[in-house]
Order: C-alpha cells, then structure tokens, then sequence
C-alpha cells in the first residue's frame, strides 16, 4: 500500500504548488498598489480657465518620491513641469509647472512607493481653455511590473513559506518532539526553511530596485540602484532580516548540535529554557521585519498594529511551520523513533492556540483594514480576505479529523507492527542461514570459535571480501525494508498521515492567498479612493463662475462611524471676507452630524497662521461661517479637524490658491 501512497502524495504536492503559483500570478500586478490617489489639483477632466501655476495630488497615505515620480506632458508628450516634486501638507505632494502654458489637454503621470512599500503608478488628465487632441496615451502610465514584478511576488512568498518553515519546524522539535532534534529529515527541514528565508530575502532585496523602478531585468544588478534600496525603509527591513538570520543559524545549529548531545535530563532542561527564549526573541526579529515595512506599519493604529502583525505571524508559523515538520516526521521519521502520539498532541494544543491567536488578530486586521462590512464584497481585499476564511475553515475542519486519529493513536508499537516484525524476523532467520551457506558456517554456531574461524575466511582472499560486502549490502536493505513496514503498520497511523498530508495541502493554498492578499490594496483604501473620486466628479474645484473654493477631503477616524468626507466650500476665495461652509457626508453622501469641525487656514510661504475659524451648526452636516478673512494672496494649506467622539479625532488638509 505504501508502494501506491508515494506517486498519490508527489502528484498532490505539485498540484497544491501549481495552485499556489497560479494565485501568486493573478495576484500580482497593477492592483497591488496600496496608496491611492484621494484628490487632485486641478481635478481628473476638469477644464481650468487659466493655466495653474502647479499641479497636486493627494494620497491616502505618505509616498516615497524620486526626482521623476511626478511628471506633466503637454499635448505632444513634452514635459511641462520644473523642478522635482515636494511634499506640500501632509499626503499631498506638488510639482511646478513652467509659466505660460498654452490651452490644450494636459497628462499628468506618477510613479512611486507607498508608505507601506508597494509601488504606485497611474495618470490622468485636466485641460486648459478647452479639451484637446494628444498624443499621451494615459493607458500606457497604468503600473506594469512584468517579469521583475513576478518574481518578486514568488520571492515574497517563499519568504514566507521560508520563515514558517523554519520557525514551525524549530518550535515543534522544542515544544512538542524533542527527540526529534536528532532525526535527520526533521533537522533537513529546518535548514531548508532558513536556506529558503535566506535565498529569497537576498533576491527581494536585488529586485527591489527594479520593481519600484524601471521594471527591467537588466536593473537587477544595478549596483547603484541596491544602494538606494538599502537606504529606504524596506531595504533597511530585509537588511535586518539578513543579520537575524545569522543569529537564526547559529539557534538551529545549537538545537540540532548541543541539544541533541546532552543526556543529562536537567542539563537538557535549562537548555530547552534558553533556546526557547531565544527563540522567540529572533523569530519575533524576524516577523517584525515584515511589519515594520508593510500594511500594519501605515494607516490607523501603526503601533498597535505592528505588535499584532508580529503576533499573526508567529501564530501562523507554529500552526503551519509544525503542521509541516509532524507531516516530515511522519512520513520520514525512522521506525527506532517514530514520532509518538503524546509529541502530536502536545503539537494539537499548540495548534490550536494558534489558532485563538489568529482569530484575534485576525478579526483586528480585518477591521483595520476593511473599515465597513460592505468592503467585503465590493473590493478586491475584501473578496481575498473571505477566500482565506474559507481556507482557514477547511483547515480547522481536517485538523478536528487529524485529533481524532491522534486519540486512537497508541504509545506502544500496536499489533500489526509486531506481526511485522515476527515476519520481518524470519526473513532474517532465512538470510542468516543463506550467509551461513554460502561462507560455510554453521547458523547454531554462535561461540567465539566459529566467529574467529569466519573471520580468517573473510580474510582469506578477496572472492571471500567481496561476498562480505555483499551480504552487508543486503542486510543494510532488509533493515530499510523493516523500518518502513514498521513505521506503516499501524492503522491509525496511516490515518493520521493522510489527514496530516491533507492540512498541509490546504496550508500551502492558503499560504498563496495571504501572499496576495498582502499585495493588495486595502479595502479602506479602495473605497476611500472611490468616494473621494466620486465627490470630485461631482464638484470640480477652483472653476465656479464665481471664483468659489470647493475641496473635498475623506477623513477616518478610526472610531464607530468615523468614515466620511467633508467639504470646505470659500466664497469668493479672495482676499478679504469670505463665507465658508463645511458640509459632512458619509461615504455614500448621506450628511450626519459630528460633535466638533475646526478650520485653520496657514500661509506656510510667508508664515502667517493658522488662522482658526470655528463655524456655527446650521444643520445636519452642515456648518457655516461668515466674514472669514484671508488677509492675503497666496497657496494657503486648509487644516480641517473633524471629532467624531469624545477620544475619535483627525486632521486632514490640503492646500489651495486663494486671491
């Protein structure tokens, strides 16, 4: 049966792996850029009377700029803007255009990195005095990272699978089979995992230059290019990655060295103790690396998120990582020490606090990153985030059948094992005697005498060596044969291998998506953008009749219902008095009232303000204030402070041309 098992498991392993190397492919690409544009100056499509003097736009969250990130063609291709881009207020970067610029159709094209180190690219386009013809195609700006962008999401995954891998297997040798620090396909699968995290950090940090770049293949060993990565965010994160695997190699080296070698039952506890402090002090290094440089360091809450990411992760490696190393154990495990049901489940309760664990930050990530029950169906995150749900509970549910195996599985070997070996010995009995036929000796003979007279006729002549080196071949063989049948025999065993083998399946699926899903932009986000692109379409600002201000600016606070956006209409937006509205609307434009709204008004260039205006509630969601001065012209940064609870509070700003 076991001679029928092995092709079965090869063919699901591959088939698991083209799965997950097919979600890696639909999962990269343009979509997985997570600073979205939430607002722009002039607007996408908006037609300006004159031409303006700059161009902005605003992100929903920091970006990283080069000294080409934002660039402004004019109708023939040609660059119109001078200088490199700065970062007026807050998420809201500006580039200068050259003065006198003719009407037509103008291309605004950016390429850059999110805070949470995705590149972002897109363009679109605004008009002065009238729409025109270009040749600026707007579909050629769109983010594509070809190869280079493939391989960096196949190398993000391996990292992953690297680290859970090696942290898992190295957790279920400390925790639940310590025995198993001497078994040599475990301590192969600790070491594949720290070669794998290894190989593939060194790769992301050669791509990383050439995935938030040009895109090329050639750039990948552009020598200038790694050392601008090196000072960026996340090349500082793999850097660290690279120095706590030194220290990551020289735990495993220890555990499968020193640890192994001590007898002594107290020696060997004290040493348990301090390998498993440190243990979690490099895998909690390794796992910080990851959040200090992605989603959960961006956004709301960076630093209650970054300690719960580390914790998702290391959850996620004891579960996966050991679930791998007891289905190695297993399957590879000799028959002299096969893994026993109190190792499984020791490893089952640890299971299943990762678990708990993962439920929690689970549902915490969820919310911080959804922000609304809707962004479940209505964004790509959120469609993701309920196929790794799915997964999740599949993988629980052949988990509940894998206890089930381990409750009926026996400490002794069980029957069946003895039968096997009875067998197994009377094969030897029957190789004994053919040994004993062909070197002549007599198989009851077990004095000294006859050991000595066999000896002189092994070493009588070569015929007699090589006859030697035969039979040892072959009892070499029948030992193999003999610990494979034992480690087979028993029936619930083979169960649990079965259903170990299927969690493990599910576990590299699931691996996959959540590879995806940390390259895709979150549904907050998303939706974020959509509703500020909505409100812009609705209300183009700087081009009333009149000379009136609208700005429209999404704000999150964090808190219950603390979604919205709010908008600052100026009338006339001149020097002198003016009258302002502010109006708050939920994402799907119903207004609603909030406790507090602050305007300040700041003239960074020549440092006057802020400005505070404090406007009357005239409505639900709307508020008013008249004779509001602005004592002079100039590009004036509006701070707007919305309170939607006693504790929920933000700012949110953005700079426009009044006078």
């Amino acid at each position: 049966m076991t001679q029928t098992i092995a092709p079965r498991v090869r063919t699901v392993v591959l088939l698991l792996l083209a799965a997950a190397c097919a979600l890696l492919v639909a999962g990269a690409g343009p979509a997985s850029a997570h600073a979205a544009v939430t607002g722009s100056d002039p607007a996408q499509g908006a037609v300006v009377d004159k031409a303006p003097a700059r161009i902005s736009l605003t992100f929903s969250e920091q970006v990283a700029m080069s000294g080409d990130s934002l660039r402004v063609l004019d109708p023939e291709g040609k660059r119109v803007d001078t200088g490199g881009p700065s970062n007026v207020s807050g998420t809201t970067y500006a580039v200068r255009l050259h003065s006198g610029l003719p009407d037509g159709t103008y291309t605004v094209a950016y390429q850059l990195v999110s805070a949470d180190s995705h590149p972002v690219a897109g363009a679109y386009t605004f008009s002065i005095g009238a729409p025109s013809k270009t040749s600026v195609s707007v579909s050629d700006q769109t983010a594509d990272d070809g190869v280079v962008g493939w391989l960096y999401g196949f190398g993000r995954y391996m990292s992953y699978a690297g680290f859970i891998v090696m942290a898992g297997g190295a957790a279920f040798v400390l925790a639940c089979w310590p025995r198993g620090s001497g078994v040599r396909p475990v301590q192969r699968f600790v070491v594949s995992g720290w070669l794998t995290l290894t190989a593939a950090t060194l790769a992301l940090l050669l791509l990383r230059g050439s995935f938030t770049g040009s895109g090329k293949v050639a750039d990948i060993f552009d020598l200038s290019l790694l050392g601008q990565v090196l000072q960026t965010k996340t090349g500082a994160a793999l850097v660290s990655r690279l120095l706590l695997l030194a220290a990551a190699a020289l735990f495993i080296a220890v555990l499968f060295g020193a640890y192994d070698k001590r007898e002594d039952p107290q020696e060997k506890r004290d040493l348990t103790f301090g390998l498993a402090i440190g243990g979690v002090v490099v895998a909690a290094g390794l796992a910080a690396s990851w959040a200090m440089s992605e989603h959960a360091s961006t956004g709301l809450q960076a630093g209650i998120a970054m300690p719960v990411d580390v914790l998702h992760l290391l959850a996620v490696a004891a579960w996966l990582g050991g679930l791998g190393a007891l289905l190695v154990a297993l399957y590879r495990a000799p028959a002299d020490a096969p893994v026993d049901a109190s190792a499984v489940r020791r490893f089952s309760r640890v299971a299943f606090g990762s678990v708990l664990a993962l439920i929690a930050t689970g549902t915490y990530q969820s919310w911080r990153q959804l922000g609304s029950w809707s962004a479940f169906t209505d964004t790509r995150y959120g469609q993701l985030l309920l196929a790794k749900i799915a997964l999740v509970a599949v993988l629980v549910g052949v988990a509940w059948i894998s206890r089930r195996w381990t409750g009926q599985l026996a400490e002794t070997v069980p029957a069946a094992a003895e039968r096997e070996k009875a067998r197994a010995g009377a094969g030897a009995d029957a190789s004994v005697a053919a040994e004993a036929e062909v070197t002549g000796d007599d198989p009851t003979d077990t004095g000294t005498e006859a050991g000595t007279d066999a000896g002189e006729r092994l070493d009588s002549g070569p015929a007699d060596t090589e006859r030697a080196a035969q039979l040892a071949r072959q009892r070499a063989a029948r030992d193999a044969a003999l610990q494979k049948r034992l480690r087979d025999a028993d029936p619930n065993r083979f169960g649990l291998r079965r259903s170990v083998l299927a969690e493990a399946g599910v576990a590299v699926v699931l691996l996959a998506v959540t590879t995806v899903l940390t390259q895709t932009e979150p549904g907050r986000t998303e939706q974020d953008a959509k509703a500020a692109t909505s409100s812009s379409a609705s209300t183009s600002p700087d081009t009333g009749a009149s000379g009136a201000l609208t700005l429209n600016m999404p704000f999150d606070t964090g808190g219950e219902k603390g979604k919205g956006i709010v908008t600052v209409d100026l009338d006339p937006a001149r020097v002198g008095g003016n009258e302002m509205h502010v109006y708050v609307e939920r994402p799907d434009g119903q207004a609603f009232d909030i406790p507090e709204v602050k305007v300040d008004f700041t003239l960074e260039a020549k440092d006057i303000g802020p400005l505070p205006v404090v406007p009357d509630h005239i409505a639900t969601g709307h508020w008013s204030a008249n004779g509001v001065q602005i004592p002079m012209a100039g590009d004036w940064k509006v701070d707007v402070t919305v309170r939607t609870s006693d504790i929920d509070e933000v700012t949110v700003s953005k700079n426009a041309q009044i006078g």
